[in-house]
Formats: C-alpha cells, sequence, structure tokens
C-alpha cells in the first residue's frame, strides 16, 4: 500500500521488548492540512497534551509513534521526554518541531526509555519508504492479534482520491473515544474546518460505537493528514456535496477499521452488533445499546453462548432510558426470543443458543416508541481476556 507524498517506517528500537517493531514514522513531502480526535478521559498522557496544543494550527507533517510505553501519568518528566523525542525527529527530518504529531501505547505509569530513541530515530528516518504502510501498522501492536489497516479511493472534481488508514486496539475499548490509535493519510486536497468536520462526524458513526470492556484509555487519538497532492478542487466550504463525498469516503475507512479493532477484542470469540430500533430520539437509543454492550454478564452469556436474555433487558432497564418493558422486542439473528417483554418459548431459546454459536451476531431490540435507531459494535468476554490483562505488564 502506499500513497503520493507519504512516506513510512518502522524499526526495532527496543523500547520495552527485543526483536520487535516498536517504533514507527509517517511522514510527508510537504506539511499537511492534519486534524485529530482525542481520548476523553480526564488523565491525559504527554503525546495527546502535545499534540493537542500543536493542532490549534491544523497543520502537520510527521507522526512518530511508539509501542511498549504509554508514557501516561508520569508527569513533567513525562513531558519533557515527549519533547525530547520531538526535538530529535525535528532534527533529523529538518523540519519544525510544531509539524511532528506524537503517539504512544503500552503501559501506563513508565518513563520512556529516551535512549531507545536517540539509538532508533537516525535509522527510522533513514528507512522511509513509500511501501512501508504496513511495516508502521504493525509497530504499534500491543495485545492486539492482528495490524489493522484500510484503504478506499473517490473520485472528486474528476481526480482520484486515495485513503489509507491504520489502527491498533484491542482492549480499554470503550467510546468515547474508543481506545485505540489510528492513523489516517490522504491526498485529498481540503480545508482544515472541512477535513476537521468529517472527522469529527465519521469518529462519531465508528470509533465512538464500539466497546471491547468499557474502559477508556489515556493515549486515545485518531489523526489525518491531508497532503493535498491529488491536486482536485479545493474542498472547503462552497463545496459542501464535495465535502460529504469525502467524508462517506473517510467513514467508509473508520468503520472498516474499528470493526476491525472488535474482531480483534482481547480474547474475542465473537463480535456482536448490538442494534436498537423504535426509540423515540437516536441517542436514546444509542444509550441503550451501549448499555447492552457493554455489560459484562450480558458480553460472558454470548461467550456461553447462552441465550439469557433477561440480562440484556436489565441492562436496558439501567440505562436511563425511559421505555416500556411490556412493548420490548428482542431478536438473535432472525430469531424471535423476547416479543413484548415476554419469553417466545423453549423453542425460540434453543434456536437462539444456535446463532450465539456464530462468529458474527446481531441482536435487534425494538421498543416501539417512534423511529430513531442506532448500533453499537461490542464482542465476548472470554477467559483469555482475563488472562491476557491479568499479566499485561509481566
Amino acid at each position: 500500500m502506499n500513497i503520493k507524498g507519504f512516506s513510512f517506517s518502522a524499526i526495532e528500537s527496543g523500547i520495552r521488548y527485543a526483536n520487535r517493531l516498536d517504533l514507527g514514522l509517517i511522514v510527508s513531502d510537504t506539511p499537511c492540512v492534519t486534524a485529530g480526535v482525542f481520548t476523553t478521559n480526564q488523565v491525559k498522557a504527554a503525546p495527546v497534551v502535545l499534540d493537542k496544543e500543536r493542532l490549534k494550527a491544523g497543520r502537520a507533517q510527521a507522526i512518530l509513534v511508539n509501542s511498549g510505553c504509554a508514557n501516561a501519568c508520569t508527569g513533567e518528566k513525562g513531558m519533557e521526554a515527549a519533547r525530547l523525542t520531538s526535538a530529535m525527529l525535528a532534527a533529523k527530518l529538518n523540519i519544525p518541531e510544531a509539524m511532528i504529531q506524537l503517539a504512544s501505547t503500552g503501559v501506563i505509569g513508565e518513563q520512556l526509555n529516551l535512549a531507545a530513541f536517540e539509538k532508533g530515530i537516525p535509522g527510522l528516518a533513514e528507512s522511509l519508504n513509500a511501501d512501508n504502510f504496513e511495516l508502521v501498522a504493525k509497530a504499534i501492536m500491543t495485545t492486539d492479534t492482528v495490524r489493522k489497516i484500510a484503504s478506499t479511493t473517490v473520485t472528486i472534481g474528476k481526480k482520484e482520491i486515495k485513503i489509507m488508514g491504520m489502527a491498533k486496539g484491542a482492549g480499554m475499548i470503550m467510546p468515547n473515544m474508543a481506545t485505540m490509535l489510528a492513523f489516517v493519510v490522504t491526498d485529498a486536497r481540503i480545508n482544515y474546518p472541512e477535513l476537521h468536520k468529517s472527522l469529527v462526524k465519521g469518529v462519531e458513526r465508528t470509533f465512538n460505537r464500539i466497546t471491547v470492556d468499557g474502559d477508556t484509555s489515556t493515549n486515545d487519538m485518531v489523526l489525518v493528514m491531508a497532503n493535498g497532492a491529488a491536486e482536485n478542487p479545493w474542498i472547503d466550504g462552497d463545496s459542501e456535496a464535495d465535502r460529504q463525498t469525502f467524508q462517506n469516503a473517510l467513514e467508509l475507512v473508520l468503520k472498516d477499521l474499528a470493526l476491525q479493532i472488535v474482531a480483534d477484542g482481547e480474547g474475542a470469540t465473537k463480535t456482536i452488533t448490538i442494534r436498537v430500533c423504535g426509540a423515540k430520539e437516536e441517542d436514546q437509543a444509542e444509550q441503550i445499546a451501549r448499555t447492552v454492550a457493554t455489560s459484562s454478564l450480558v458480553k460472558t452469556a454470548f461467550f456461553g453462548e447462552d441465550a439469557n436474555w433477561g440480562r440484556i433487558l436489565a441492562a436496558m432497564g439501567r440505562s436511563g432510558v425511559k421505555f416500556s418493558p411490556d412493548h420490548v422486542d428482542i431478536a438473535f439473528g432472525d430469531v424471535l426470543i423476547v416479543k413484548n417483554g415476554l419469553a417466545v418459548g423453549k423453542d425460540a431459546e434453543a434456536a437462539a443458543s444456535k446463532v450465539l454459536k456464530e462468529k458474527e451476531i446481531t441482536v435487534t431490540i425494538d421498543l416501539y416508541d417512534g423511529k430513531a435507531c442506532a448500533e453499537v459494535l461490542t464482542c465476548d468476554f472470554s477467559l483469555d481476556y482475563v488472562k491476557i490483562n491479568a499479566d499485561y505488564r509481566s
């Protein structure tokens, strides 16, 4: 995978583990219009704090990302380390420090291994290549079992625009934002307000609609860099139709990445879509869907392939949204298991249990109280989730 005007590199620098890609770099030949969306956690990692300040200008030219250490809860020493790594790279690339975005993922509370950066950055910069996109996607993995990449093309003003994205995330996944790093590059020519608007709307319908375990990280971010190399007519305030076309394409990439994150949830064996319809307002449907999707009891029932619909109704009841339990229908796949708040019968429950043996499942909840619908994507809780997170720092 490659895209005009961008180059990539990844190396083994020994930040935490030996013989593992852990330092990645994305560089544009020219400064890019850049937009970002960041974690809503009150505890924010040093890179997040620094990036948000720099992105007030809406421009960036490089992203330096490391795995193995989150550089979160590290105080002023962590902030200074972030600035130092930025300065090292800026000097090597001969660009202003303010044009560098930083991202870190890994263990919280440990100081950054600056020696690994000092040793690794020269080789990282020297190995930049247009064909190394997938290597960076591998370098940002932590408990991920597979790299996550997606791409699409769209035509605007008779010019073909390419959008490529990568993400990492398998645990601590919960809106808003879902816990993850995601980096998107595009050769579109687009102004900052339109790029930021497209990103925010896209994230709302993708990364903010997934959950693995209900935890929100300190390091979440989605960055989009647009270098304009496609030379399409400018997407600006006077071209809403083109902006919408771009947003739709961007959202396709973001949704693809979001689905890959849920499918790779730590220890996950199933991907589940919780779809709530018949609500008065979309935000009410989303709130109910989120509550069901994050319920540990519901998620363990999915793992056990137990059609325990009572856990779903109980989760709905504590969602904070008013609805009539006597009007609720629940279906697992195409099997209606609850009608007007009551069990359909043992045969339906047996059929629903068979649905739960599938790898991809849709649970549809109808409130019969309006026309609004919303979906949240989740996965099951398995024994492996506990094992993975019990010894994460070992």
